[in-house]
Protein backbone atom coordinates (compact mmCIF):
# COMPACT_ATOMS: atom_id res chain seq x y z
CA UNK A 1 0.00 0.00 0.00
CA UNK A 2 0.92 3.28 -1.03
CA UNK A 3 0.97 6.42 1.39
CA UNK A 4 -0.52 9.25 -0.58
CA UNK A 5 0.92 12.79 -0.27
CA UNK A 6 -0.82 13.96 2.36
CA UNK A 7 0.87 11.33 4.35
CA UNK A 8 4.22 11.59 3.24
CA UNK A 9 4.15 15.67 3.60
CA UNK A 10 2.59 15.10 7.17
CA UNK A 11 5.69 12.56 7.98
CA UNK A 12 7.68 14.73 6.63
CA UNK A 13 6.38 17.37 8.79
CA UNK A 14 6.44 14.96 11.94
CA UNK A 15 10.01 14.63 11.33
CA UNK A 16 10.82 18.43 11.05
CA UNK A 17 9.23 19.27 13.96
CA UNK A 18 10.66 16.29 15.82
CA UNK A 19 14.33 17.67 14.65
CA UNK A 20 13.46 21.35 15.80
CA UNK A 21 12.37 19.78 19.43
CA UNK A 22 15.34 17.76 19.69
CA UNK A 23 17.66 20.98 18.88
CA UNK A 24 15.73 23.15 21.62
CA UNK A 25 16.16 20.22 23.88
CA UNK A 26 19.54 19.67 23.20
CA UNK A 27 20.28 23.40 24.04
CA UNK A 28 17.72 23.50 27.60
CA UNK A 29 16.97 20.34 28.81
CA UNK A 30 18.50 17.25 27.40
CA UNK A 31 22.20 18.54 26.71
CA UNK A 32 23.92 15.33 24.41
CA UNK A 33 21.56 12.99 24.71
CA UNK A 34 18.99 15.08 23.00
CA UNK A 35 21.78 15.64 19.78
CA UNK A 36 22.37 11.86 19.89
CA UNK A 37 18.89 11.51 19.42
CA UNK A 38 19.11 14.16 16.58
CA UNK A 39 21.68 12.52 14.94
CA UNK A 40 20.37 8.92 14.91
CA UNK A 41 17.26 10.71 13.32
CA UNK A 42 18.68 11.98 10.53
CA UNK A 43 21.13 9.21 9.81
CA UNK A 44 17.90 7.26 9.93
CA UNK A 45 16.09 10.10 8.01
CA UNK A 46 18.35 12.54 5.80
CA UNK A 47 18.23 10.16 2.41
CA UNK A 48 14.65 9.47 2.20
CA UNK A 49 13.30 11.92 4.14
CA UNK A 50 10.65 15.36 2.26
CA UNK A 51 12.43 18.47 1.35
CA UNK A 52 11.13 20.23 4.25
CA UNK A 53 12.42 17.43 6.80
CA UNK A 54 15.51 17.00 4.97
CA UNK A 55 15.74 20.82 5.85
CA UNK A 56 14.74 20.88 9.37
CA UNK A 57 17.58 17.82 9.94
CA UNK A 58 20.53 19.75 8.46
CA UNK A 59 19.93 23.09 10.11
CA UNK A 60 18.98 21.63 13.50
CA UNK A 61 22.34 19.25 13.37
CA UNK A 62 24.38 21.90 11.81
CA UNK A 63 23.37 24.47 14.58
CA UNK A 64 23.96 21.71 17.05
CA UNK A 65 27.71 21.24 15.95
CA UNK A 66 28.18 25.17 15.92
CA UNK A 67 26.14 25.31 19.32
CA UNK A 68 28.49 23.12 20.54
CA UNK A 69 31.87 24.76 19.24
CA UNK A 70 30.84 28.32 20.78
CA UNK A 71 30.24 26.28 24.32
CA UNK A 72 33.71 25.05 23.42
CA UNK A 73 35.05 28.13 22.64
CA UNK A 74 33.94 30.42 25.86
CA UNK A 75 35.60 27.73 27.79
CA UNK A 76 38.56 27.85 25.82
CA UNK A 77 38.27 32.01 26.63
CA UNK A 78 37.75 31.34 30.00
CA UNK A 79 41.09 29.18 30.97
CA UNK A 80 42.41 31.51 28.59
CA UNK A 81 41.80 34.80 30.77
CA UNK A 82 42.17 32.82 34.10
CA UNK A 83 40.09 30.44 34.72
CA UNK A 84 36.77 29.59 36.01
CA UNK A 85 37.93 31.71 39.13
CA UNK A 86 39.00 34.69 37.63
CA UNK A 87 36.55 38.06 37.26
CA UNK A 88 36.88 37.59 34.22
CA UNK A 89 34.32 34.14 34.11
CA UNK A 90 31.53 35.92 35.06
CA UNK A 91 31.25 38.44 32.50
CA UNK A 92 32.29 35.85 29.65
CA UNK A 93 29.50 33.76 30.97
CA UNK A 94 27.14 35.96 31.41
CA UNK A 95 27.85 37.50 27.47
CA UNK A 96 27.69 33.89 26.80
CA UNK A 97 24.46 33.25 27.54
CA UNK A 98 22.61 36.81 26.70
CA UNK A 99 24.51 36.93 23.24
CA UNK A 100 25.17 33.09 21.72
CA UNK A 101 22.91 30.97 24.18
CA UNK A 102 19.89 32.82 23.90
CA UNK A 103 20.49 33.74 20.01
CA UNK A 104 20.64 29.95 19.39
CA UNK A 105 17.14 28.98 21.57
CA UNK A 106 15.67 32.21 19.43
CA UNK A 107 16.60 30.70 16.05
CA UNK A 108 15.22 27.27 17.34
CA UNK A 109 12.01 28.46 18.66
CA UNK A 110 11.96 30.16 14.73
CA UNK A 111 12.79 26.83 13.31
CA UNK A 112 10.26 25.03 15.10
CA UNK A 113 7.39 27.46 14.66
CA UNK A 114 8.28 27.23 10.73
CA UNK A 115 8.43 23.06 11.36
CA UNK A 116 4.55 23.20 12.65
CA UNK A 117 3.51 25.70 9.84
CA UNK A 118 4.86 23.55 7.29
CA UNK A 119 7.51 25.63 6.24
CA UNK A 120 11.41 25.53 5.65
CA UNK A 121 13.60 28.00 7.82
CA UNK A 122 17.17 28.51 7.49
CA UNK A 123 19.54 29.46 10.51
CA UNK A 124 20.76 32.90 10.12
CA UNK A 125 24.51 32.86 10.54
CA UNK A 126 24.76 28.84 10.69
CA UNK A 127 22.38 27.66 8.19
CA UNK A 128 22.86 26.97 4.72
CA UNK A 129 19.96 27.25 1.75
CA UNK A 130 17.85 23.81 1.30
CA UNK A 131 16.78 23.10 -1.95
Amino acid sequence: MQASAHETAMSGQRLAVAAEALYLANLLILPGAAFLILLVLYRRHACAATPLARCHLRQTLAASLWAGLILVAVNIAIVALGGYRAPATCAIVVLYFTLCHAALVLFGVMGLAKAMAGQSYVYPLLGQRCE
